[in-house]
């Protein structure tokens, strides 16, 4: 196949997204609109991806560095748009293949099949088109005698008989380069809107008596373009059930496909079962014979084999094979859990390794923290890392016993098989071995109980005769 390069259409302002952000950069099922049609396009083939921005270029052109950019200022339509950008095209780009920024949901093997269609032909233009029952507001694919493409009528421009047409153009097409430089020469403002179409391009190829050809889409929901946020919803509810069935179709489980949402880039390790209300973001990796929710939420995180993780909040953190967490466990940033550690309920941990086989029960947090091999922390400990000005490490060895109701103040160490007793606040380091206290004595008054009660029972009965006294008077 010969080198082609990808135009993405991409400089409008998509007034009907009421956004002060370009409408390419919305986010859907975890990554911009316009980085599914780049990746759609990449994964078909092209050898150069250049995008036409506009409204928010700089935002654009921020989020996608990788990419070669044309600008379009001001815009006067898909026309004008391709005149700007076939100056970058590179010069060992026989092709090009045009699409619309705003179509998420068309995939590598559309594209993949246009272009093949397009070579197969011989065609100097082929058009990506598809059939709808309700045409209304597309261009239409209008054909000669003979069934060839003669031209693309949009709808301002359309007759009443070929607004009866059901076949319409979907933004996307691929040319020839050398013969769509020479057809774009040829574009006028003669028309409804008073701008430069891209659509006129075909009609031009056929009337210098171009082969022009057309490629229907199997499936029309595919080519659909996003103009407002109802139709991001249903595009990324496509993308969600993609993604689903994918994850399905490897070896996952997912009890409630539409009440789960996994995006884009997460990968998921086989026999992994995922209950409903689970959201997995960003480059989140979850392991093999996993349990992941009800009810948990993790961004950015890895979570190895075996590892179980039930309504709780997991961000930018790791946790190694077999770990237990939730539920109501809440992993902050850094955290690090090597095997077989407990998170449990109620518990949080921030920028804090949890060694081998440790426990964090529940009710406690942990912050700033290196926490050693089969340490046990009781239920309702605190490490105070905050003075008010800066944060300061914990240090818990090795098979450490800390106590329930324990405040260990940093910056502190217990040492290696070390006890803390219940109630502590620790403010020094505690050796090996040995066990460290810091509570009040504790002192038992005998018969206080007894005592007050008979005190109680003495004023209550002066208080009555006090009564009796008052109204005699």
């Amino acid at each position: 196949m010969k080198k082609t390069a990808v135009v993405i259409l991409a400089a409008g302002k998509g007034q009907r997204m009421r956004s002060q952000l370009p409408k390419v950069l919305h986010q859907l099922n975890g990554r911009p609109m316009l980085g599914y049609v780049a990746a759609a396009a990449e994964a078909a083939g092209v050898s150069q991806t250049l995008v036409v921005v506009g409204h928010g270029c700089e935002q654009v052109e921020a989020a996608f560095p990788q990419f070669n950019f044309a600008l379009q200022q001001p815009q006067l339509g898909t026309g004008h748009a391709l005149q700007c950008a076939m100056p970058q095209v590179a010069a060992d780009c026989e092709n090009v293949l045009v699409v619309c920024g705003d179509t998420p949901l068309l995939t590598a093997e559309t594209l993949s099949a246009l272009m093949h269609s397009f070579e197969q032909t011989g065609s100097t233009a082929t058009v990506l088109s598809a059939r709808v029952p309700n045409p209304y507001g597309y261009g239409r694919i209008v054909r000669n005698l003979n069934g060839e493409v003669r031209a693309i009528v949009e709808e301002r421009d359309a007759s009443e008989e070929e607004k009866r047409i059901c076949e319409i153009n979907t933004g996307a097409y691929c040319f020839e380069a050398a013969s769509l430089r020479e057809a774009l020469q040829q574009l006028t403002t003669d028309n409804a809107q008073g701008e430069y179409y891209l659509t006129d391009v075909i009609g031009i190829l056929a009337a210098l008596g171009k082969t022009v050809t057309s490629y229907l889409c199997a499936d029309a929901a595919e080519t659909a373009g996003v103009n407002d946020r109802v139709q991001l919803a249903n595009a990324a509810a496509e993308l969600r059930r993609r993604k689903n069935r994918a994850l399905m179709l490897s070896g996952v489980t997912i009890i409630d496909p539409d009440d789960t949402y996994i995006e884009d880039t997460v990968t998921v390790g086989q026999d992994t079962i995922i209950e409903p209300q689970t959201y997995l973001r960003g480059n989140t990796v979850i392991g093999a014979n996993c349990h992941i929710g009800p009810f948990a939420e993790i961004e950015n995180s890895s979570l190895a084999d075996g590892c179980r993780a039930q309504r709780c909040l997991i961000i930018e953190s790791e946790a190694a094979e077999n770990c237990n967490i939730g539920p109501f466990a809440y992993l902050r940033p850094g955290t690090r859990l090597a095997r077989k550690v407990k998170a449990g309920h109620f518990v949080e941990i921030k920028k804090s390794e949890v060694g081998e086989g440790s426990k964090v029960p529940h009710l406690s947090y942990i912050g700033d923290t290196t926490i050693g091999r089969d340490v046990n922390i009781g239920c309702g400990t605190i490490t105070c890392n905050y003075d008010g000005k800066k944060k300061h490490r914990t240090v818990i060895a090795d098979r450490a016993f800390i106590g329930s109701n324990t405040n260990l103040v940093a910056p502190v160490s217990v040492g290696e098989g070390a006890l803390v007793a219940a109630g502590s606040t620790i403010t020094e380091d505690v050796p090996d071995g040995a066990l460290g206290v810091a509570r009040g004595r504790q002192r038992n008054v005998l018969g206080y109980v007894a005592r007050k009660a008979e005190e109680a029972a003495k004023k209550a009965a002066e208080n009555a005769e006090n009564k009796v006294e008052n109204k005699q008077e």
